[in-house]
């Protein structure tokens, strides 16, 4: 991955024409109800606004090249990690929260590094990104076992660990989608669908909605939502079936419809779970419109690493 790669990659193309395309298309529509209807969209014109911004960072990011995503990505984590701790009250305790930053750092690492199992050829070290968790959690627990404390560590520690596996180690393993082959089309496939996906779920979740889906989790969400959003998920890898290699079959594109549909569902209510919890709407305000940095990719939670598993068992690259 370099930016000149990008320039002339049909796939990396494709996806610009279509982001793009999709961002002129619906400010063209949004202005037409806006002045023409004359309807208040005040807050779907702040969303807009707010993907007018990401879209293009986003195919840029990823346009420059591996380097760039992979520290686009652990920025990511970093800062998402940190709107987590400070919502749940983690960030008063600067040992915990530093270990977590030195392990999501790390992360960045194993993506960036060669592997030295095959004689610094191949990049990324996969073995170091499998073993983090176990690192981690033993660095976190360290942290009480060093200041002598056990009032309240528990708490602490838990947090932690939480913080690091979602956001940290599962979120991570996007950018080792970096290292592959065909590292234009996964990373750009996964991103757009998880998106197109929450589309899918909000729009059937308006027209088709009744029953409510999980009520004390996400009040707003819906059976026909979560089935909307499913079955959008399933067709997407066909749709969008210039983005995989000849050796991602049919097989392969059912279970990456079926991640994206599930996975992505199960991260928005896994974040949606801690905040009710703690009784806040947003994890932050980060991003007009969309909350924090970690409502915006909390679908991606559990689709990141189930989809680099994906993939690595279709045409293995780490």
């Amino acid at each position: 991955m370099t930016w000149r790669t990008a320039i002339a990659d049909p796939i990396y193309q494709r996806y610009a024409i279509i982001i793009l395309s999709l961002l002129a298309l619906t400010g063209v529509l949004l202005a037409t109800f806006t002045y023409v209807l004359h309807k208040y969209l005040a807050k779907v014109w702040t969303i807009w606004r707010s993907w007018l911004i990401m879209a293009p960072l986003g195919l840029l990011v990823v346009g420059l090249g591996r380097e760039t995503t992979i520290i686009g990505i652990t920025l990511l984590a970093l800062f998402a990690f940190k709107e987590f701790a400070r919502a749940t009250g983690l960030y008063r305790d600067w040992g915990m929260t530093g270990v977590v930053y030195l392990a999501i750092l790390v992360m960045g690492a194993a993506a960036w590094l060669p592997d030295p199992t095959t004689s610094w050829t191949r990049p990324g070290w996969p073995a170091l990104m499998q073993a983090m968790p176990i690192y981690a959690i033993a660095l976190i627990w360290l942290v009480p076992i060093a200041r002598n404390r056990v009032q309240g560590q528990l708490q602490s520690v838990s947090l932690a660990i939480v913080g690091f596996l979602c956001i940290g180690w599962m979120f991570a393993h996007l950018s080792f989608l970096a290292n592959s082959p065909h590292a234009y089309g996964y990373i750009a496939f996964i991103l757009f669908a998880v998106e197109v996906s929450d589309i899918a779920a909000f729009t059937s979740g308006k027209l088709l909605g009744r029953r409510p889906f999980r009520s004390n989790i996400s009040p707003k969400k819906t059976w026909g939502g979560a089935i909307g959003a499913l079955a959008v998920s399933v067709a997407l890898p066909w749709i969008m079936g210039f983005s995989f290699p000849p050796a991602f079959g049919w097989q392969a594109k059912i279970m990456a419809g079926l991640i994206v549909g599930i996975g992505g569902q199960l991260g928005d209510l896994t974040i949606s779970v801690i905040k009710r919890d703690i009784g806040i709407k947003d994890m932050g305000a980060a991003i007009p419109g969309h909350g924090g940095i970690l409502d915006r990719i909390d679908s991606l939670i559990f689709v990141a690493p189930l989809f680099v598993r994906l993939v690595n068992w279709v045409e293995p690259f780490c």
